[in-house]
């Protein structure tokens, strides 16, 4: 009882101080807005009207991830135990892949005209700009409620990005003094990004586009305007016109999946020398036979391999994710051509946590591998180099973690 007394006092006095602290913080974030942004906004041809009534009523939002409130440290540690580590499967579950792949082959339909001329333009093909659309806003269904402002002033003033969210902050201001969004609030999604293409602010600068001829760039309300924009997008980042984005292929157990990478590639025609072959029994296209591929195996051998083109690498440049880059690919050659789903099965990893990764990575570094950084998250780097630990230790490589490696692969 007196445990549960004390609790409940330390709560009512702790109470206060913490609301305090909050309405200080508050207090800096609007001085900081008035002595920082406003300087850099005018400076941007941002006028005083626009600046205000994009800051009216705005407040912090302390439920944004990664939060760094002043006087706190400037790292903060990630909560990697809250983050069950799956499959990467889940990322293709059924109806998210059909749903983007029915209502894609409409949206073919209905801006086939667009799609065809934008296509031309920028030589990304329309499925391509289709899928995207389809992931990044359900084709514009998918509503977008956050305050642009709110999320950007909030991450600007204290997360531990800071400089890149305060850039995003002031283009944001950019394109309501220029007048491309409708409406008195910008919106955006909970990391900023806006529109149907969901741009953050700085590419919207770059890269948005005017698709139906009414001198906008509308992202927003426009399917025109959003199919040319993100074919901008992504002719400005290297799309090869005339290559494909990857194939699903088998991989020989003679073929070590420690040759992933894209550090690592090599002609396709030398790929399908060591006896990697599509899984539909094709062969691969003559005119890519010469070109550069490279062994992409997103869970290892316990799931879906592939070769992949640079353009895959392209479709990382939108959003730095493998599973990403593949579920666009997978869902345009779904909605041209009709594919199935892929043929190789994703594997059980077991019960593992985000933690139980980074330990594993950590194990890595500490003998001399290249991971690409100890976050629990395991890319590329990470698979291939629990593939040469498993080589090294005579083992037959994996190149995923799973339970049994848990066991031995530790700091």
């Amino acid at each position: 009882m007196r445990i549960v007394f004390a609790i409940f006092t330390l709560v009512l006095l702790t109470a206060p101080l913490y609301a305090q602290d909050r309405a200080a913080v508050e207090r800096q974030f609007q001085n900081w807005l008035q002595q920082t942004i406003w300087p850099q906004a005018k400076a941007k041809g941002v006028s005083q009207h626009t600046f205000q009534q994009a800051f009216d009523g705005v407040k912090l939002n302390w439920d944004l991830p990664d939060l760094v409130p002043p006087g706190s440290p400037k790292k903060t540690p990630k909560a990697q135990r809250q983050a069950e580590f799956g499959s990467p499967g889940r990322y293709f579950n059924a109806g998210s892949v059909q749903g983007a792949t029915s209502v894609g082959r409409k949206m073919a339909r209905r801006h086939a005209q667009t799609l065809t001329r934008i296509e031309a333009e920028t030589g990304v093909p329309a499925r391509i700009i289709l899928a995207i659309w389809g992931r990044e806003s359900g084709y514009g269904q998918v509503p977008i409620r956050h305050n642009a402002f709110q999320v950007l002033g909030t991450k600007g003033f204290m997360s531990t990005r800071a400089d890149y969210f305060t850039t995003e902050l002031i283009a944001a201001l950019q394109i309501t003094e220029a007048g491309h969004a409708q409406g008195r609030t910008l919106k955006s999604s909970w990391a900023g990004a806006l529109g149907q293409p969901q741009f953050m602010p700085t590419n919207f600068l770059t890269y948005a586009r005017d698709g139906d001829g009414d001198n906008r760039a509308d992202i927003w309300g426009s399917p025109a305007d959003t199919i040319a924009s993100i074919g901008a997008y992504l002719e400005k980042h290297g799309w090869v016109s005339g290559r494909d984005w990857g194939f699903e292929v088998n991989v020989p157990t003679a073929v070590s999946c420690a040759l992933e990478g894209p550090d690592q590639g090599r002609q396709i025609q030398d790929w399908a020398t060591m006896g990697v072959s599509r899984v539909s029994g094709k062969p691969f296209p003559a005119h890519e036979l010469s070109a550069e591929g490279y062994l992409m195996m997103p869970a290892g051998r316990s799931g879906p391999a592939f070769i992949v083109t640079p353009n895959f690498y392209v479709l990382k440049d939108y959003n730095t994710s493998d599973l990403y880059a593949l579920f666009v690919g997978h869902v345009g050659d779904r909605i041209q051509y009709g594919v199935g789903d892929f043929r190789g099965r994703w594997g059980n990893v077991g019960n593992l946590y985000r933690s139980d990764v980074a330990r594993m990575q950590q194990a890595l570094v500490d003998q001399g591998h290249d991971v690409g950084g100890v976050d629990g998250l395991p890319g590329y780097k990470t698979r291939r180099s629990i593939g040469r630990w498993q080589e090294a230790s005579g083992d037959q490589p994996t190149c995923f973690p799973n339970d049994s490696l848990k066991a031995v692969l530790k700091p």
